[in-house]
């Protein structure tokens, strides 16, 4: 019993103390710079959209807008079997750096972003979602990477606030952490994924997407990993809003679900031909197995009669405590920060649960535009 909560503990703090710390150390002793410069390359931007009529125009004019010459940037759109007034607002747009691809049936973003990559003419190909909205500048901050031959694939950094422009607490400290940790890995070598929400990979590097692929965000800069560096662009920044708790909940179990189906399409990143393994195994893997060393925790200290372990029992029962607190709202300012991060903490790790629980029973994650959950947020 004393063994397995050891391991459990260790597992922990490696996953979020441990690993952190080693990559900060290491960014700091072994940087391997980036080669930047002002270059502009033939780019196609790709976004795939399913019964995205809300949300459209405005991306539309968002992405009118980033600042790169127009003789030098394709946009591709594949509208992925989508039944509203989606394909009549791309087509009303088309022009000859605008093409729209109109898929018949709805096979979920992976097939959509395969069948406009599959008309894409740059040399470098953006990847962006619908939602987020890009600053003018971004485009030109993440292409400059690719003055350097070693750089595969660029990730831009996703900046989260509230629906009224305000920065978040909670999951936007844990996201703070995260961009750190992705920036560390990037330093010393390449990082493990990229910001869904904007990306860029030479198009030579990309592979051919499986129909179902939850993460490209995950799967693609593997890939390029295999023969080039993956690297982060502070600079290059796309803002977007936290969903309301139920939706973000199922976007964060999507996502999870999405780590568990790599081992399906990519069983080699748990292999010596990973470059980026060691990685992947501390950044990805080990937080797939927080939860249950969590629950391993819990059940160790309740059963060992010492005190240091009912103390650890105490202060995990006191964090659940917290959340709750938080959850329903009924914590004082003095411990609402605190509180957040504990919902936030315990709503991730449920998350991770939950999506092997959906990976181990075969349940599929179903990709949803914006219009579907706004409807599932007025609980339709």
């Amino acid at each position: 019993m004393k063994v397995a909560f050891w391991l459990s503990l260790g597992l922990v703090l490696y996953t979020y103390l441990g690993y952190p710390a080693w990559l900060y150390l290491a960014s700091r002793r072994r940087r391997v710079p980036v080669k930047k410069a002002s270059i502009l390359p033939g780019v196609s931007v790709v976004m795939a959209v399913h019964n995205e009529e809300v949300a459209l125009p405005a991306k539309l004019e968002n992405l009118a807008a980033l600042d790169y010459p127009a003789d030098k940037i394709q946009f591709v759109i594949a509208s992925d079997g989508s039944d509203d007034a989606t394909n009549q607002i791309l087509r009303s747009h088309a022009s000859a750096n605008l093409r729209g691809v109109f898929c018949a049936q709805h096979n979920g973003k992976a097939a959509a972003l395969q069948e406009a990559l599959d008309v894409c003419e740059g040399e470098i190909v953006v990847f962006v979602d619908v939602r987020q909205r890009i600053e003018p500048q971004a485009l030109r901050y993440l292409v400059a990477n690719f003055a350097d031959p070693t750089i595969g694939c660029v990730s831009g950094e996703l900046m989260l606030c509230d629906e009224a422009g305000r920065s978040t607490s909670g999951l936007g400290f844990y996201w703070q952490i995260e961009k750190k940790m992705r920036q560390w890995e990037a330093d010393i070598n390449s990082t493990v994924g990229a910001t869904g929400a904007f990306y860029a990979v030479r198009r030579s590097l990309i592979p051919k997407l499986p129909t179902g692929t939850v993460l490209d965000d995950v799967f693609i800069p593997l890939h390029a990993a295999r023969t080039a560096r993956v690297t982060f662009e502070t600079q290059a920044r796309v803002w977007d809003s936290v969903f309301p708790g139920r939706l973000e909940f199922r976007r964060k179990v999507r996502t999870l679900t999405g780590n568990y189906q790599l081992f399906e399409l990519a069983p080699w990143i748990l292999t010596l031909s990973n470059p980026i393994l060691f990685q992947f195994v501390s950044h990805k893997l080990c937080r797939l197995l927080v939860p249950f060393g969590f629950l391993t925790l819990l059940v160790c200290s309740l059963m060992i009669p010492e005190v240091f372990y009912r103390a650890t029992a105490a202060c995990l029962l006191a964090s659940c405590l917290l959340a709750a607190l938080s959850f329903f709202r009924v914590s004082s300012r003095s411990v609402n920060r605190v509180s957040n991060f504990a919902l936030t903490f315990l709503l991730l790790n449920t998350a991770a649960v939950v999506a092997f629980i959906n990976f181990a029973a075969g349940r599929k994650a179903a990709w949803r535009g914006r219009s579907s959950a706004n409807a599932l947020a007025r609980g339709h």
